[in-house]
């Protein structure tokens, strides 16, 4: 009996041995392998936060081998602009966990863990960016990641991890951006642009002007300090059915005049936004010259009111919001001129910042009155959380600062009843075009497109304009007439007369682009 005591504890000991070096060889394997994290970066309605970390374990996990309270997170932030960069340090909040693979997406098994972490707009230790000196930044995140709880495998045991290795991020929708710099008379502006997937048709172009904060160099501040990234999702793609989107930077602020260098009703950077605009058109021929439109916020709803003020005609739509051109700076013929583009105003009464009864109301009670044949308002009271995610302590909507009305815009949470339907801005935008119905475009309307554009100075000499109207002329007569096949043919060699005048610089990108849109929508008329 002894004896086969004897051997049972051997037995015993030799098992509880061989498990004691399995969970020892699993944790040296552990610690002698890489370990790195990644962050990923979402834009909400308040700007960028890092929402989730993708954490390589090293080791293949199993499903249900982690739960949230199984790692501690802690994130160091850091301005390096600062004198003394650290911002602030503490652990965020985890607030839910699961076995990924390399990319993030949930698996049954693989070596990565997503820890999804609590988010807010005033949370800051979860933001991506700094608002310092009157510009936002990109900031430095340091994260430690801490497991204080054993994952328990069926091959061992892995415990005592630290994790602080980063391994580069993601940001979700910037990155589908390009970004771009041009210079137009010793003025550099940077860019992002998103381009659709390429279809037969031509696509429109949305155009979106920054506000004060978000000047520089680097394009992606633009799209990332509060929400302008919404305009490539499939939600507001949609309504266009795929749309060109240009984001310009300015190094400072739109809104710096070159007559006393503050908001005078002028802006040092107009003539490089527009250059860049007409280069960014004619370098990609499928997007639509009847279609452009142009919005921005703040100091960008400032710099949309001066475009439209100063380019009539070009624009299909215009949507300023908390726009800031002092309504004590246009002109009865600045009305007259911004009349002649369908546009929306979008405001807040309670935006202390650049206040609707000093800019936008006063304004467009003036176009109403002058006449201006399609003209949108829409005021809010202020400016709320709509999700439900976010709340005060007495349980009401989140209420952001009421200049931030732009948040409405990017979600597409700005209605009007036009024509009996309530209609969405985007809705609205979509449906706007410079183009007119085949069976309403004559000879007429292109003879006053060219006398315009001879005005505006968009014809290279007397001798160009006398030609267009020449040929007019004759297109009159053949008019009068109803000889359709004379009208196609000479509406046909008028297209290569612009051509020829374009290839000589006697005509501008603008002009030859309507232009051509009228004759081809002549032509299409009388075939």
């Amino acid at each position: 009996m002894k004896k086969y005591g004897k051997k049972i504890v051997l037995f015993i000991l030799i098992v509880a041995m061989t498990l004691s070096f399995s969970i020892i060889a699993l944790a040296k394997e552990v610690e002698g392998k890489e370990t790195s994290y990644r962050t990923v970066t979402e834009i909400h309605d308040w700007g960028a936060a890092i929402t989730k970390l993708i954490v390589d374990i090293g080791n293949p996990l199993e499903p249900d081998s982690v739960t949230k309270d199984t790692f501690k997170v802690h994130v160091s932030r850091s301005d390096d602009r600062l004198k003394n960069p650290l911002l602030e340090k503490g652990y965020r909040t985890v607030t839910n966990v699961y076995v990924a693979d390399k990319d993030g997406k949930a698996a049954v098994g693989g070596n990565y863990v997503v820890l999804e972490m609590e988010i807010g707009p005033n949370l800051s230790l979860g933001s991506a960016l700094n608002y310092y000196g009157g510009a936002n930044v990109w900031i430095d995140s340091e994260y430690t990641i801490t497991q204080v709880q054993d994952i328990d495998l069926n091959t061992g045991t892995i415990s005592g991890l630290v994790i602080n290795t980063f391994d580069g991020g993601t940001r979700e929708l910037v990155d589908d951006f390009s970004t771009g710099k041009a210079t137009y008379d010793g003025v550099t502006l940077t860019y992002a642009d998103y381009a659709p997937k390429k279809d037969k048709g031509k696509n429109p172009l949305i155009i979106w002007l920054h506000g004060g904060g978000e000047g520089g160099i680097d394009a992606t501040i633009p799209l990332s300090a509060n929400k302008a990234v919404n305009f490539i999702t499939d939600d507001i793609q949609s309504y266009f059915d795929g749309a060109y989107v240009l984001v310009p930077q300015a190094p400072t602020r739109w809104m710096d005049g070159y007559l006393t260098g503050g908001a005078d009703g002028t802006s040092k950077y107009e003539e490089a936004l527009m250059a860049l605009i007409k280069d960014y058109v004619a370098t990609n021929p499928d997007i639509d010259p009847n279609r452009i439109y142009i919005g921005g916020a703040s100091n960008g709803g400032y710099m949309t009111m001066l475009m439209v003020r100063d380019y009539p005609g070009y624009f299909a739509a215009a949507f300023p919001v908390c726009e800031g051109l002092n309504d004590s700076l246009i002109t009865e013929a600045d009305i007259q001129n911004i009349g002649k583009t369908p546009i929306w105003f979008v405001a807040a009464k309670n935006d202390s910042t650049l206040r609707p009864e000093n800019n936008t109301l006063p304004t467009y009670e003036r176009l109403i009155e002058a006449g201006a044949q399609d003209v949108q308002l829409t005021l809010f009271n202020d400016v709320h959380d709509t999700t439900g995610l976010y709340k005060n302590a007495d349980g009401t909507p989140y209420q952001y600062d009421g200049h931030w009305s732009w948040i409405y815009v990017y979600n597409n949470e700005v209605e009007a009843t036009i024509n009996g339907k309530t209609t969405t801005i985007m809705e609205w935008m979509a449906a706007k075009s410079l183009e007119k119905e085949d069976e309403e475009i004559s000879s007429v309307d292109i003879r006053i497109l060219v006398e315009r554009f001879e005005k505006e100075g968009e014809l290279g000499d007397d001798r160009s304009a006398h030609t267009l109207k020449l040929h007019l002329t004759a297109l009159e007569l053949y008019e009068g007439e109803k000889a359709a096949e004379k009208i196609v043919k000479h509406m046909q060699g008028f297209k290569v007369l612009i051509d020829q005048q374009k290839n000589n610089k006697l005509i501008s990108e603008k002009a030859h682009n309507e232009l051509e849109a009228a004759a081809n929508s002549l032509i299409k008329k009388w075939k």
